[in-house]
């Protein structure tokens, strides 16, 4: 499972997640009304990589699950 294509592309999207939401976390930390921009913006940008993340996440299962891909 870890050589197929699909399943590096769904953790490197998983790590971009966890990467937004700490940039996303850390300016809202700074404070202040940029800092507020900034992330509010990296957490729209957080929702459209989850979103593509998880339609991954589905594509592989169903594709796994109609192949008989198994173990």
């Amino acid at each position: 499972m870890t050589n197929d294509p699909l399943f590096i592309l769904i953790l490197l999207l998983c790590f971009a997640v966890v990467i937004i939401l700490a940039l996303g976390l850390g300016n809202f930390a700074k404070g202040g009304d940029e800092g507020s921009k900034r992330s509010n913006k990296m957490m729209q940008y957080r929702i459209i990589a989850q979103a593509a993340a998880v339609g991954l996440i589905v594509l592989f299962v169903v594709l796994r699950g109609a192949f008989g891909g198994g173990s």
